[in-house]
């Protein structure tokens, strides 16, 4: 459920008391982990923690004219949802946060940097604040846009290959159909 609320204020008060609760509690262990570079606000329709324009100009490389997106804090409709990018992945953080999550002994119901939980009880909130205060900023863009050039000189030589690829099975199918047509003239 996106909401169409502009401020964390107005989107907190849009939900009962109890989702209300339990993302403030959230939203209180994020902001006292969080590096000084990063801000909060409304994004993609949920409170949304992300590195600004006037730190990083780029933006989010799929869409630049967004910040660049760190964390979020939604509340869905069968689940509250919070978002850490920062262990996206495959990566140190991401390791160390599965194995920290695990010590504690409460179930993780995670996708890709997606933790669902329906009470604020279900969080290993020690282990969230640790993984948020573990990667500041600077440390964030500085992964975010190494990912962004791996990806890129991955998929530039596959482009390649495959037009090379096309081309050949073009010139193979052109060359078929003039040796087809040669030899219907000939019969």
């Amino acid at each position: 459920m996106q909401s169409k609320a502009t401020t964390v204020e107005d989107y907190l008060a849009e939900l009962p008391d109890d989702r209300r609760m339990a993302l403030e509690v959230v939203r209180q262990v994020i902001r006292a982990n969080l590096d000084k570079d990063y801000e909060e606000g409304i994004q993609y329709g949920m409170i949304g923690y992300y590195v600004p324009h006037h730190i990083h100009p780029a933006g989010y490389h799929c869409d630049p004219k967004q910040p660049l997106g760190f964390a979020g804090l939604a509340s869905q409709k069968n689940y509250m949802s919070l978002y850490m990018m920062c262990v996206y992945g495959n990566n140190p953080l991401t390791t160390w946060f599965q194995t920290e999550w695990k010590k504690t002994g409460k179930k993780l119901d995670m996708g890709k940097a997606c933790i669902r939980f329906k009470k604020v009880e279900d969080l290993a909130l020690d282990v969230i604040g640790e993984a948020i205060r573990r990667m500041p900023a600077t440390k964030y863009i500085e992964i975010c846009e190494a990912t962004v050039a791996k990806t890129k000189k991955v998929s530039r030589p596959v482009k390649k290959v495959a037009k090379k690829t096309v081309k050949k099975a073009s010139l193979a199918a052109t060359d078929a159909a003039r040796k087809k047509a040669a030899k219907k003239k000939h019969s």
